[in-house]
């Protein structure tokens, strides 16, 4: 017996021999077995306990088993329910089934037809959960999809994002750290006129260089060590869908050649293979380094970049539409605090208004985060917050007030990220979210401070 059946099986049978046979026979299983042997019984067992797959007899002391069925279902909606008669008729079968019933099986039960029943039963209740899971996180994300200030500072963003709705042609979506690119691509998915499949994103930086292949395309079994068995890759996972990768521009090289192949073939090659398998996936790409740069320097193929920019989509910095953040800040409010929703005074509108945003709506969301955490008195201040996580270097803005060389933008950046990853006890993550940037985004200013960093003592020595 498979041991692979977790959750709940009820046996309602008079017959006390056959529900002991049946708890023997599925003894080495996961499943929790557990009987009733009348209708009284079975319908306090089911109000009682979370209920999986039923065995039910037809024939009860106090009733027919058909009459159990609402109750049944009414306490365990996705219950299934296989009816075990002695007396199998067509009518019984066709009145069982319109009652509710999974299955249908006449005594005396075969051993083998009886665990094909119960193992198909739930196999359907976990494919069943499946598709409710995909169905919720659907929903959620098309509820996240809210580009507040469409009517402010997005109006451009907006037109754009039906445009690209309109067609399955690659869209690349440009904008700083933070800037809601992710929002945009789920934005132009769900507003598709047709019912498509999933949406499947992918971080290119967040995954080390020799793993983003094998995600990307998959792997057949013995392609490297440890590839016990195949595995499909993300272009597969999101068949009939769209595939947002964001952070294009950290694509190594080589991949970029082989995605650009997927583009116009619409045709892949796992890892490891020697077949050709055919994709339909629309392609969201996003990034927020300057790909036309990226081209000058080599890092990123000119051919790829007009592949993917057949519309591009610019989303403008936080600080570039800051009639916007009233509407953000009471956006974020209605998401993340009780009821009743506390009302930010005007002069905490008006400071939030004058702060840059480094970080843009991602950082304005964690300010108004961190603000409804710390609330006193039901009072959210989050123009607090600004001056202690992301003020300006003091030293380096005295400086340039002072008649000395102005700072660099760079070096602003470096002490203020240094700072910050002091108060937050070199805990990257925290630091990235403070900053309102991604932790890939960090750790690769860092490395470029340090470098600098080596490089300058070289030079000094």
């Amino acid at each position: 017996m498979s041991r692979n059946l977790p959750g709940t099986l009820l046996i309602i049978d008079d017959d006390r021999l056959f529900c002991d046979s049946v708890r023997a026979f599925f003894a080495d299983s996961d499943m929790e077995v557990f009987s009733a042997h009348s209708i009284g019984e079975g319908r306090r067992l089911c109000a009682e306990k979370k209920v999986d797959v039923v065995l039910l007899d037809q024939k009860l002391p106090d009733g027919l088993g058909v009459e159990l069925c609402t109750s049944i279902l009414a306490a365990n909606d996705q219950a299934k329910i296989i009816f075990i008669t002695a007396y199998p008729t067509f009518d019984n079968a066709v009145k069982a089934v319109r009652n509710g019933a999974y299955d249908y099986l006449a005594k005396p039960v075969d051993t083998e037809e009886l665990k094909l029943s119960v193992e198909q039963a739930f196999r359907t209740l976990e494919l069943e959960r499946v598709e409710q899971i995909h169905e919720y996180a659907s929903r959620r994300d098309n509820a996240e999809t809210v580009l507040v200030g469409a009517d402010g500072g997005l109006q451009e963003v907006q037109r754009l994002i039906r445009l690209s709705a309109t067609s399955d042609a690659p869209a690349l979506i440009t904008g700083e750290t933070g800037t809601g690119k992710n929002v945009v691509a789920k934005s132009i998915h769900y507003l598709q006129a047709e019912n498509r499949g999933p949406f499947v994103g992918i971080n290119c930086a967040a995954l080390p260089e020799n793993l983003i292949e094998a995600e990307l395309f998959g792997y057949e079994k013995g392609a490297f060590t440890g590839a016990a068995t195949a595995r499909q890759g993300i272009f597969e996972m999101a068949e009939g869908g769209t595939l947002f990768l964001d952070e294009i521009g950290d694509l190594p090289l080589h991949l970029q050649s082989k995605l650009l192949g997927v583009l116009d073939d619409k045709m892949l090659k796992r890892l490891g293979g020697q077949s050709l398998r055919k994709v339909d996936v629309r392609i969201i790409a996003a990034t927020n380094i300057n790909l036309e740069e990226a081209i000058r320097q080599k890092r990123f193929r000119e051919d790829l970049y007009y592949r993917l920019s057949v519309l591009r989509i610019h989303i403008p910095p936080l600080r570039g539409r800051k009639n916007d953040i009233a509407a953000l800040c009471r956006h974020f409010l209605l998401k993340i605090a009780r009821q009743p929703v506390p009302e930010l005074p005007a002069a905490e509108i008006k400071q939030m208004e004058d702060y840059n945003w480094p970080g843009n709506v991602r950082e304005l969301k964690n300010i108004i985060e961190r603000s409804v955490m710390l609330q006193k008195d039901g009072v959210i201040l989050p123009s607090e917050l600004l001056e202690g996580t992301c003020s300006p270097v003091p030293d380096l803005m005295e400086a340039s007030q002072e008649g000395k060389t102005p700072a660099t933008l760079a070096e602003i950046e470096r002490q203020h990220i240094g700072m910050v990853l002091r108060q937050m006890e070199n805990n990257h993550t925290r630091t990235a979210e403070v900053l309102g940037i991604s932790r890939s985004t960090l750790i690769r200013k860092l490395k470029a401070t340090e470098s600098s960093r080596v490089v300058q003592n070289a030079t000094l020595s």
